[in-house]
């Protein structure tokens, strides 16, 4: 699987109507939305904003506006042909004034999203199951040893209250049973599967 570093843009033009296509790095549904509420806004004088996505917790697409099946699904289908995970894509179309027809809509769409894809630079990704560790503040020094000597990754650190870990491992070791010496003091509970960097 892969996916993108970083958003890249590009554009394309054919028969005087405008594509832009942004591509944007998510990892889920609540991040694409966003991304696309922002877009919609800062296009909104577009004739489309057509969307695909394909993130940790699902995938859709929408054509907005133009013939079922003309945009969205094409996009995504270049994101699936391409084995790309964590993904969202927004094509921008300023219509000028020549009619494309259904087929020359498909072809429009999944050129503009196959150019973005061009420009960015690509990244491995493989599904980890991700652990959550929680502790107190006077144990960091245990935990952060057992992370190193493990090579576990930490993919989200918080400080509140307690201490919390978001820890993955690349051999996919079993999370649970290194920390089981620690029971009563280190609490390592199962968090979800997520698409992550290669580690």
């Amino acid at each position: 699987m892969k996916t993108i570093k970083n958003p890249v843009q590009s554009e394309i033009n054919i028969k005087k109507s405008q594509f832009i296509c942004s591509l944007f790095p998510t990892k889920n549904k609540k991040e694409s939305k966003e991304i696309i509420q922002k877009l919609n806004q800062q296009y909104s004088d577009a004739t489309h904003n057509c969307t695909a996505y394909i993130v940790n917790d699902g995938e859709g697409f929408d054509d907005d506006g133009e013939p079922g099946g003309t945009a969205g699904k094409p996009m995504i289908n270049v994101l699936r042909k391409n084995e790309l995970h964590n993904v969202t894509a927004v094509v921008t179309r300023y219509f000028g004034g020549i009619k494309l027809g259904a087929g020359g809509l498909v072809r429009a769409y999944s050129k503009s999203v196959m150019e973005a894809i061009g420009e960015a630079e690509i990244l491995e990704i493989e599904e980890y199951d991700v652990y959550k560790i929680t502790f107190e503040y006077s144990d960091i020094k245990i935990v952060d040893n057992e992370v190193r000597n493990n090579n576990l990754e930490s993919i989200e650190k918080e400080y509140s209250d307690k201490v919390t870990y978001c820890v993955v491992s690349k051999n996919n070791l079993d999370i649970e049973k290194i920390f089981e010496k620690y029971s009563g003091k280190v609490n390592v509970t199962f968090k979800n599967k997520q698409f992550l960097e290669k580690i």
